[in-house]
């Protein structure tokens, strides 16, 4: 009999016990579950490189020109399209991704940069306006899942206080769980001292306490109460979610040993068991002094894990219904400064979009032979997040409420980037 996505969320919802008992990855033992969550579910995985990567040594390299550094140009998969000979892997793989080469977002600030491209606009004195994970776990979100809504991995020391997480008006429900001190939340195992069975049972006695208690009541407080415990529970059991251990030494190998590497991985394993938004931070890439030391290795670690990323969500049947962003503040100047570095540039630089909803093989935008100004399909912050709202189905134009004052998603006027939209 089919399992209908109503009775597959109630399936959910109604074994508050769901949670306490068993990881939510058990859920795909099920094939039926699983292609019905695979199915209906739109997931982002955001890998932010903190610093400001370089569309030269990346995704807008000028070979030959002054500008261009010591790197080539190699040809892609896609007739014409060329990016920089550091990015080997994913030279072949680029038939899911859109390129966006005429980035314009006019703030080459660390501060100021980064608050633009995680939350699409300029700050209010009146308006904490919520990130891009924030509005993304309000949106696809469900309000009786198990599992995190956000998480934010960023476990380096560097530009740490650059990195933007706010719920801003949409309230502390949408806040990431934020994690700066290693791959795994803190504080979630079970004490020691209480044994598995003991806990199971205290959960079923107070699910029987509560549920005689609301019989004939009707309460905000009461509902609020019963599903901040039952959301405890399916914290705890997701545990394992960020334990790597759980997966094959083979997969280990394939996203590689670097700490980038390893989040990334756990990445996958969040948005597999349904966390709407995962941010995987990779600094520091704020190359003032020799960027092309910088950028060989730094590239060459995006390279290998973004393929290997894209490879895995393919191989699960999952890229059709994930969104992979590759964002910074901003890129590097053109001009190679007395140190052989670049400096911040907000001008003319490079995002990509992988995946949900996105037109693969598409290079969108265009800079000058130098690198230096876009003259052709300029792209600014508010357009770029209209852009990932379209392709995860959420209408950019829609209105959230503060007060009585409407707050759309993007700026009125803003339009997405439909070349690159499927």
């Amino acid at each position: 009999m089919p399992v209908t996505r109503r009775a597959f969320l109630g399936s959910v919802a109604a074994g508050v016990s769901l949670a306490a008992d068993m990881t939510v990855l058990n859920l795909f033992k099920s094939p039926v579950l699983a292609d019905e969550l695979r199915k209906n579910d739109k997931r982002v995985i955001l890998l932010w490189l903190a610093g400001g990567a370089s569309q030269l040594e990346t995704w807008d390299p000028k070979p030959g020109r002054p500008t261009g550094g010591p790197f080539r140009a190699i040809q892609t998969s896609l007739p014409g399209v060329e990016i920089s000979e550091l990015l080997p892997k994913m030279s072949t793989r680029l038939s899911r991704t859109a390129i966006l080469r005429g980035m314009d977002t006019g703030d080459g600030d660390h501060g100021g940069g980064a608050r633009l491209m995680h939350l699409g606009r300029r700050d209010e004195p009146s308006v904490k306006y919520p990130d891009l994970g924030a509005i993304v776990a309000r949106e696809l979100g469900r309000a009786d899942s198990p599992v995190p809504d956000y998480v934010s991995f960023y476990t380096a020391t560097e530009g740490r206080g650059n990195a933007v997480s706010q719920a801003g008006f949409l309230g502390a429900r949408y806040n990431a769980m934020f994690l700066t001190e290693g791959s795994k939340p803190p504080n979630l195992s079970r004490l020691e001292a209480i044994q598995d069975l003991d806990h199971h049972d205290r959960a079923r006695l107070r699910d029987l306490l509560s549920e005689r208690f609301a019989r004939g009541r009707q309460s905000p407080s009461l509902a609020s109460h019963n599903e901040a415990y039952a959301r405890v529970r399916g914290l705890m059991a997701s545990e394992k979610l960020f334990d790597l251990g759980q997966e094959s030494l083979a997969m280990r190998e394939k996203y590689g040993p670097t700490l980038f590497g390893e989040q990334t991985l756990i990445a996958r394993r969040l948005i597999e068991a349904g966390v709407p938004f995962v941010k995987v931070s990779r600094a520091w890439w704020d190359s003032h002094a020799q960027n092309f030391e910088t950028h060989v290795e730094l590239v060459a670690e995006l390279d290998h894990v973004m393929s290997a990323l894209i490879d895995d969500l393919q191989d699960r049947g999952l890229l059709d219904h994930t969104l992979i962003v590759t964002l910074s503040e901003f890129g590097r100047t053109p001009t190679i400064n007395s140190s052989v570095g670049r400096d911040h540039f907000a001008s003319a630089w490079s995002v990509t979009l992988t995946g949900c909803g996105i037109k693969g093989g598409t290079v969108h935008g265009k800079s000058d032979e130098d690198g230096k100004t876009v003259v052709e399909g300029k792209v600014g912050a508010a357009e770029l997040f209209a852009t990932i709202f379209q392709a995860l189905e959420i209408d950019h134009r829609k209105d959230y409420f503060v007060g009585s004052r409407p707050i759309p998603l993007t700026n009125p006027g803003t339009e997405p980037v439909r070349e690159v939209l499927a």
